[in-house]
């Protein structure tokens, strides 16, 4: 059996409007402690476009534009048994989900969730969806920004993403339109 691994606390402001979830860091972002440090992940390559961010930003900036852009960031899972980052190896009869009920409770003007993949998807629907109880919260799956998820441009993954955040996107002076 695969140790156990923890994701990271929620990244977000009371005011936020959009979640996005993923499923579980990978082995990169663990050991960093920084969601999304895989150096071939597309998350912030695409929130750079979105929110007009430098390259050159720090991870502490780059978490600042996403609260100012109303943008909450979190896993659907609290913890799991997986080997190695590849989401088809965490181990199903392991997982332990996030208290999204307390998560909603807290941040009551979330209007869109997110879904980084499939994945994160699948365990929302499944474990997850009642937490929002009874509110209306559109949800979307956008393209996995994950580097095992190469189906897609770059350039098509910034439009999806483009498409599904930037009418819920509160305005910022970085943010791009």
């Amino acid at each position: 059996m695969s140790a156990r691994i923890a994701s990271f606390p929620p990244v977000a402001r009371r005011d936020a409007s959009i979640l996005i979830l993923g499923s579980m860091p990978g082995e990169a972002s663990l050991q960093a402690g920084q969601y999304y440090a895989h150096p071939r992940n597309a998350f912030w390559p695409i929130m750079r476009e979105l929110l007009g961010l430098p390259e050159s930003a720090s991870y502490r900036d780059r978490l600042g534009a996403l609260q100012a852009g109303g943008i909450a960031l979190w896993d659907v899972l609290a913890s799991c048994h997986r080997a190695g980052s590849l989401d088809s190896d965490i181990e199903p009869g392991t997982l332990v989900v996030n208290d999204f009920a307390s998560f909603f409770a807290a941040h009551g003007r979330i209007a869109l969730v997110c879904f980084n993949g499939a994945t994160a998807e699948r365990y929302y629907r499944r474990h997850v969806d009642a937490a929002s109880e009874g509110r209306r919260i559109e949800s979307v799956r956008l393209p996995s920004t994950s580097p095992a998820h190469a189906a897609l441009t770059l350039a098509d993954k910034v439009a999806a993403w483009r498409r599904a955040i930037k009418p819920h996107l509160q305005s910022t002076s970085r943010a791009s339109q």
